[in-house]
């Protein structure tokens, strides 16, 4: 039997070198849960881990299950705790180098993961990509077949950015190195489903950013240019649940601080 998403436990195969376990933490920003992907290319017996996850015994054990505790490399994509709160189990079980952007996940003798660096283990050869936006440790990380983009791209609705100055500019310069590279591939992503076609979503995102920009600039004709991210949510998310409106106004805010930025 095929298995579709979500699967919660059980290994999936998606490509022909990437699989997924999907964590058994859904909720408002994990949507279904966290994607651990499990990475190995044809013909080898160790993998290489990306994101092991929350802090959850049996997350972890399957992860263990499913390689036979034979991790030659963990990567972390970013730093939010549903993606590294299960580091410390996993490199207690398997002994997993791990490595990040962020240098409190490192475990073993290694260095933060840079921008532009190819990372070769478990017979795999893996681009890293810089894409701040998200958080600003934010990486993805570019296959062969395809591209694996932590909470960048999900697999359905949008990300939520930092609210801090900057976000959006890194951002949108993050969508535009993905969009670069993702004819052809696959998306990976941390949360939702994948997709076959990464370049129609990393577009679909770019659109969507351009009109939520367009959207906050209207509100502040209306309201006023010194308005709140408060007032802006109000108006702009007017039609979306109320209890994801503290959630929206970071994005908000990343997107006052650039266009005030530019006046």
């Amino acid at each position: 039997m095929t298995l579709s998403h979500p699967a919660y436990g059980q290994l999936r195969p998606v490509t022909a070198t990437a699989s997924v376990l999907l964590a058994n933490n859904p909720g408002q920003m994990t949507l279904d849960g966290t994607n651990t992907w499990i990475l190995r290319a044809p013909g080898r017996s160790d993998y290489v881990v990306v994101d092991p996850g929350p802090e959850d015994h049996a997350h972890t054990d399957a992860i263990v299950r499913e390689t036979g505790g034979a991790i030659a490399l963990t990567l972390i994509t970013h730093q939010h705790p549903d993606h590294t709160d299960g580091i410390d189990r996993l490199v207690e079980l398997t002994g997993t180098p791990v490595r990040a952007a962020d240098t409190r996940f490192l475990r073993g003798a290694v260095q933060p993961l840079a921008d532009g660096e190819v990372v070769e283990a478990a017979g795999l050869h893996i681009t890293v990509l810089a894409t701040p936006g998200h958080t600003e440790d934010s990486l993805s990380f570019l296959l062969d077949d395809a591209v694996l983009t932590g909470d960048t791209v999900l697999g359905s609705g949008t990300t939520v950015l930092e609210a801090r100055d900057g976000a959006l500019g890194d951002y949108l310069d993050s969508m535009d190195q993905l969009v670069d590279v993702a004819a052809g591939r696959a998306l990976l992503p941390a949360h939702g489903p994948d997709h076959a076609a990464a370049e129609q979503v990393v577009r679909y995102y770019i659109r969507h950013r351009r009109e939520r920009l367009d959207q906050v600039r209207e509100a502040l004709l209306v309201l006023g240019a010194d308005a709140s991210p408060e007032q802006v949510v109000e108006r702009v998310y007017a039609d979306v649940d109320k209890s994801l409106w503290p959630v929206a106004q970071s994005s908000v805010q990343a997107q006052l601080s650039y266009l005030r930025s530019r006046n």
